[in-house]
C-alpha cells in the first residue's frame, strides 16, 4: 500500500515537471502554424495583386495600340463595365471637335465706309445700286452710285472690251503658264499649267463663268504683255468717261480694280455693242477641251437660266473687299434697262436685289414710275 502511493506521486511529480516544456513546445509550433498562414496570404495577395497589373497593363497595351491609327481629333477613353457580375476595364475611341478660333468677320470697302448702312424703299442688299434706262440714260434708282469701290470680276468686261477692240486673231492657241497662277487671293482654277485653249474659248469661259486663269492668258498675251493690256483697259475707261474707275490687272483678283456704280453702267452700254460679248456673257454652259478630257463650265448668274429673265449681258464678281458684285442688260416689260449692284452680303443677295426691281418696275406704270435717288454717302 505504501509502495502504491509513493509510485503515484513520483508520476504526478514527473508530469508536472514536464508540464512547462510541453506548454512551451506546444506555443511554438502555434505560432510557426499561424506565421506559414500568414507568410502564405500574403503570398497569395501579391499575386493576386501582381496578376492584376499584368491584366492591367495588357489591355492599356492593347489600347495604345489602337491609338496608332487615331487622327488629330480622336481621343481613347477608359471604360469599366460590368459583364456576368465582374468588373471589365475598356478603352473606346471618341471623336471629338477641335477647337476652332473664332475669327472677326471680314469687312467689305463698302461697309467699312458705312455704306451698308444706307436705306431705300426696295429695301435692297446692296450698299450701291443703280437702274437706269439704256436708251434715254433716265436714272430710274440711284443709291450711292458715285461712290468708287472695288469690283472684282466685273473688270473682266473691260478686259473683253479690250480683247474685242484689238481685233486679235480669236483662233490663236493660247496658253496656261505659270505666270497665270493667282498668287493674289490664292484662288483654284480648272485649268492647268499647260492647257490651250482658243482666245475665243479664254474669253469664253472668262466672261461665263469668271475663269481667272483664262483672263490671265488674255492679258498676257496682248502685244506689250499685261502692263499694256491694263494701259489699254484705263484709256478706255477714259474714253467712256469712266472717272472713278482704275485697273491694275485683267482678272479683277486685286482690290485695287475700282469703280463706280455710273462707271459701271457706262461700261455695260458699250460691252452691249459687240454681240461676241453678250452671247459669251449670257450662255449657261460651255465645253471646252484644253487637253484631256473636256470640261463644261456654267454661268456664275441663275438668273441667266430663269425664263422670267430676258438678259442681254451680264457678269459678276466676288472678293472679300468688293462683296458680291453684278451688272445686267435686261428687258422689263419691253423697255431695256441696265442695272448695277455692288457690295452685297450674302451669296444670292444681289439676284435677289435684281428680282425686287424687275417687280418695282414691271408693277409701276412708266407715267407714273416714281425715280428713286438716295443720297451718296462718301468716305
Amino acid at each position: 500500500m505504501g509502495k502504491s502511493a509513493l509510485l503515484v506521486f513520483l508520476s504526478l511529480f514527473l508530469v508536472l515537471a514536464n508540464a512547462p516544456a510541453a506548454l512551451a513546445s506546444a506555443q511554438t509550433s502555434d505560432s510557426t502554424v499561424k506565421k506559414t498562414v500568414k507568410t502564405s496570404a500574403s503570398a497569395n495577395k501579391k499575386a493576386v495583386a501582381k496578376a492584376r497589373a499584368r491584366k492591367h497593363a495588357v489591355i492599356a497595351a492593347r489600347g495604345r495600340s489602337n491609338t496608332a491609327s487615331f487622327n488629330k481629333n480622336e481621343k481613347l477613353v477608359k471604360r469599366v463595365v460590368m459583364v456576368h457580375g465582374r468588373r471589365k476595364v475598356t478603352f473606346q475611341r471618341v471623336a471629338f471637335a477641335p477647337a476652332v478660333p473664332v475669327l472677326p468677320p471680314v469687312l467689305s470697302a463698302g461697309e467699312q465706309a458705312g455704306l451698308n448702312l444706307t436705306h431705300d424703299p426696295l429695301e435692297l442688299k446692296s450698299s450701291v445700286a443703280l437702274v437706269l434706262d439704256q436708251n434715254s440714260s433716265e436714272v430710274l434708282l440711284d443709291k450711292n452710285s458715285q461712290v468708287a469701290l472695288p469690283i472684282a470680276s466685273l473688270t473682266k468686261l473691260m478686259t473683253s472690251m479690250v480683247v474685242v477692240e484689238a481685233k486679235q486673231d480669236m483662233n490663236e492657241v493660247l496658253t496656261v503658264t505659270d505666270e497665270d497662277i493667282d498668287r493674289e487671293k490664292h484662288s483654284s482654277s480648272r485649268l492647268r499649267i499647260g492647257s490651250q485653249l482658243t482666245r475665243a474659248d479664254m474669253l469664253h469661259i472668262a466672261l461665263m463663268s469668271s475663269e481667272n486663269r483664262a483672263a490671265s492668258a488674255l492679258g498676257r498675251n496682248y502685244p506689250g504683255g499685261l502692263p499694256a493690256f491694263v494701259a489699254a483697259m484705263n484709256a478706255k475707261a477714259k474714253a467712256l468717261g469712266m472717272t472713278e474707275a482704275h485697273y491694275v490687272d485683267s482678272t479683277g483678283l486685286s482690290h485695287l480694280n475700282v469703280a463706280s456704280a455710273r462707271d459701271l453702267s457706262r461700261l455695260v452700254m458699250a460691252a452691249y455693242q459687240h454681240p461676241v460679248i453678250r452671247q459669251y456673257s449670257t450662255d449657261a454652259k460651255y465645253v471646252v477641251e484644253p487637253g484631256g478630257r473636256p470640261l463644261q463650265y456654267s454661268t456664275s448668274n441663275h438668273l441667266v437660266e430663269n425664263p422670267e429673265w430676258q438678259i442681254g449681258l451680264q457678269k459678276t464678281g466676288y472678293i472679300n473687299e468688293a462683296g458680291r458684285c453684278m451688272v445686267m442688260q435686261t428687258t422689263i416689260e419691253g423697255r431695256q434697262i441696265v442695272m448695277v449692284f455692288l457690295d452685297s452680303r450674302g451669296k444670292y443677295s444681289r439676284q435677289a436685289d435684281a428680282d425686287r426691281v424687275r417687280k418695282w418696275l414691271a408693277d409701276s406704270h412708266p407715267a407714273t414710275l416714281t425715280r428713286v435717288k438716295i443720297a451718296d454717302r462718301q468716305s
